[in-house]
């Protein structure tokens, strides 16, 4: 499910929320503090380079955004863009 609305940006001006949310199975607690590091996957070796979150979230912090994750173990995960109009 992909969402937009309006919101105040992190810069307090006005901006733009987007949330795209699955129904897949959630991310372990101890793995949510590592997705957004260059290079991390849970792919096994040779399957993936790990590099798309963390080239993500360098782009929305450039535009003056955040990238966020919410995400329960058995229910999906939400990632949410927050951008500065």
């Amino acid at each position: 499910m992909v969402k937009t609305k309006a919101i105040k940006s992190p810069s307090g001006d006005l901006g733009v929320e987007i949330s795209v949310k699955d129904n897949g199975s959630g991310i372990p607690d101890h793995i949510k503090e590592k997705i957004f590091q260059p290079f991390f996957t849970t792919k096994p070796t040779g399957s993936g380079t790990g590099l798309g979150l963390s080239l993500s979230y360098d782009i929305v912090k450039a535009h003056g955004g955040e990238l966020k994750v919410e995400s329960k173990e058995g229910e999906g995960t939400t990632l949410f863009i927050q951008l500065p109009l």
